[in-house]
């Protein structure tokens, strides 16, 4: 394995991983729309569950958790949550607005996952009977985003309706959603390997480190799960990633960091990270209940980031 502390090494993972998660995505954005049509189900819904799973973010926070390294493990969630709602949704809104109809009960899940997470940080060390009970809010989420869903007609673009037309075999469209998957998972793990390496040597302080810095790092490649879609005419590929991905990183990978690897909370965690993402969720829950994102909108969500890493600066 090369050395990805080297600069220029982890430079050149982070730079091919980019390509390999555009590719990726539009791999996976290509055969989406025939295997939500096989399956009887929106592309929402699909996205939901396969798109929004994060393999590196909860392979970092158990094993950060197994090794002690509390601050990591926990900005692989809060963190990035809060990257996720400010920066990967903030930013491709600024350059693709994102216009999508979203149900009311699947906007209730995404605000409600983030606050049902704050069980966890009431003690000063994680509990595994917590942890049990975010799995199981966790399964039962996702249960009410598949079912929300089901019925609910999202809004249509002149380049969804064009793919639909052209819609590959149903073997092919099966294929190259799998291959777009695999990518994305590879892709995400190069920019995460290439991120940690270029922030891994400096000297700070660990809650900032884990909360700001790494989570970024680990997390990049969701600006660009956000903005291929959006771009694309695939505004409900781009919302099914966000609500999905916030169910997986504050429900499913703070569950299992509970129950496998209880650690320590900082205060600052308690009193500070939580409140912040559940504050930006519930702002991005106001601008998505209004119809999508709009650029200003976008704007807002990054300085609030902007505000995150201030606040860790500041009081880290």
């Amino acid at each position: 394995m090369p050395d990805v502390t080297h600069p220029l090494t982890a430079l050149l993972f982070f730079g091919v991983g980019i390509v390999v998660l555009i590719l990726a995505t539009e791999s996976f954005l290509k055969g989406l729309v025939g295997v939500a049509a096989l399956l009887g189900t929106s592309t929402f819904a699909i996205t939901v569950v396969l798109s929004g799973l994060e393999a590196e973010n909860v392979a970092v926070g158990v094993a950060s958790g197994a090794e002690g390294v509390d601050s990591l493990a926990l900005g692989t969630v809060f963190g990035g949550a809060v990257f996720l709602v400010c920066v990967a949704l903030g930013l491709s809104a600024l350059v693709f607005p994102l216009r999508v109809e979203l149900p009311r009960p699947v906007l209730l899940v995404f605000l409600a996952a983030p606050i049902v997470a704050g069980i966890g940080v009431l003690s000063p060390t994680l509990q595994r009977p917590v942890g049990a009970a975010l799995l199981v809010a966790f399964v039962l989420g996702m249960a009410g985003l598949l079912l929300f869903s089901r019925r609910h007609t999202f809004f249509e673009s002149e380049a969804l309706e064009e793919v639909e037309k052209e819609r590959p075999s149903n073997i092919r469209c099966v294929m190259l959603t799998v291959v777009g998957l695999l990518g994305m998972i590879i892709g995400g793990e190069l920019v995460a390997k290439g991120g940690g390496g270029l922030i891994g040597s400096l000297p700070l302080p660990p809650l900032l480190l884990g909360m700001v810095l790494a989570p970024a790092a680990i997390e990049f490649e969701e600006v660009i799960r956000q903005a291929v879609p959006t771009r694309a005419g695939h505004h409900e590929v781009a919302a099914g990633n966000t609500v999905g991905t916030m169910l997986y990183f504050v429900l499913f990978n703070f569950g299992l960091i509970a129950l496998l690897t209880p650690v320590p909370v900082h205060p600052l965690v308690a009193s500070f990270d939580w409140p912040f993402l559940v504050a930006v969720s519930s702002l991005a829950t106001l601008f998505l209940w209004r119809g999508g994102i709009s650029r200003w909108q976008g704007a807002t969500l990054l300085v609030a980031y902007g505000a995150f890493a201030a606040g860790h600066v500041v009081l880290g």
